[in-house]
């Protein structure tokens, strides 16, 4: 039996860009078959639903809000939900992993944080950065920047991609993420960078069920994963490392 986890996922209560709310996200992924879901909301250096002007600690409480709210329906229709967020810095985005709100509210000095800084906070504290969509080519991403020494691992599908219901449909950005990933010797990971109940399929297969972000986050950076998809073709551990491009 494998369990899927779907790793890139935004509420409505914590992303701008969310049209529906985490109670609602979770109902359709737990209806989709997934094992379990991380919330993955913009934080205040991207399209964050929150006021940046509040107080630091205000802020993170409202911030959270999209996971507490998908934890709380996670636990009455059992599906597991993990706390995660996108952190933004100038249009370049990556998933932090295996930290809790308790973190946050500790941490002031991560909103001021650069992506070498970043870094340095998040791995301190057992934490892992995923680069997420690093080729991705839209309006609010000025340039494509590449941190492979301030990275643990490079989301190389994002279903967003290849999906044509998706809103940022391009192949080749995966395939250049594969890359990337591949060359510099990152683990890997899939999600569908999803904002709606219409849900795309992408995640990664695990052949045991997580029982934290913490073991999550360790499982991708061990390289644990059975297999990744985009939600249409799956690709299995042995596929990923062997060939040289995914199409």
């Amino acid at each position: 039996m494998l369990y899927k986890y779907e790793t890139h996922l935004h509420t409505s209560e914590g992303s701008k860009c969310g049209k529906n709310t985490a109670a609602e996200m979770i109902c359709a992924a737990k209806e989709a078959g997934y094992t379990g879901v991380v919330i993955t909301d913009h934080n205040w250096g991207g399209n964050t639903a929150i006021d940046r002007n509040l107080p630091w600690e205000e802020y993170v409480n409202e911030f959270c809000k999209g996971y507490e709210n998908a934890k709380a329906e996670g636990d009455k229709i059992g599906i597991d939900v993990f706390f995660g967020w996108e952190a933004g810095y100038r249009g370049t985005e990556f998933i932090i992993l295996g930290l809790d709100k308790e973190w946050l509210i500790s941490h002031p000095e991560i909103k001021e944080a650069d992506i070498e800084e970043q870094f340095r906070l998040v791995k301190k504290d057992g934490g892992m950065v995923i680069h997420v969509h690093p080729y991705r080519e839209e309006d609010y991403i000025p340039e494509v920047r590449l941190y492979p020494e301030f990275t643990d691992a490079v989301e190389i599908i994002n279903s967003a991609h290849t999906n044509p219901e998706g809103n940022h449909y391009e192949p080749m950005f995966n395939e250049r993420a594969f890359e990337y990933a591949k060359k510099h010797n990152l683990a890997m990971t899939a999600g569908s960078d999803i904002h709606n109940t219409g849900l795309l399929g992408g995640g990664i297969y695990f052949n045991r069920r997580m029982k934290d972000s913490r073991e999550l986050a360790s499982a991708i950076l061990n390289r644990e994963h059975e297999a990744l998809t985009d939600g249409s073709t799956i690709w299995s551990k042995r596929e990923l490392e062997k060939e040289p491009t995914l199409y």
